[in-house]
């Protein structure tokens, strides 16, 4: 399961509450990026293939082979002048790129 800081769950129900009714947040991974897998953070309808969890009150969706990449994954807001967005804290992860987008497990 993944955690979810308070700033994140803020952003999040923020953006649930902007018309996003009957879509869980959803947590995924691709192929691609510069380090060899991408996280990707979204708002979906829950497929066959999903788990759904509440993290902070927060339901999220993940696709069930994707755990073993995102398991312990901490997700972070920051809003500074320097960086603004969602940040991804994976102790599964064995190398990442510069922008902290992409890594390789």
């Amino acid at each position: 399961m993944v955690s979810i800081t308070e700033e994140a769950k803020q952003y999040l129900d923020s953006m649930i509450g902007l018309g996003l009714h009957g879509r869980y947040a959803r947590v995924s991974i691709e192929g691609g990026g510069c380090s060899g897998l991408s996280y990707i953070l979204g708002f979906d309808t829950q497929k066959d293939t999903d788990e759904i969890f509440e993290v902070e009150g927060v339901k999220v969706l993940m696709n069930k082979a994707h755990g073993m990449y995102l398991l312990g994954m901490e997700i972070d807001y920051v809003s500074g002048l320097n960086n603004r967005g969602f940040v991804f804290n994976n102790p599964n992860a064995s190398s990442t790129c510069g922008c902290g987008s992409s890594f390789s497990a």
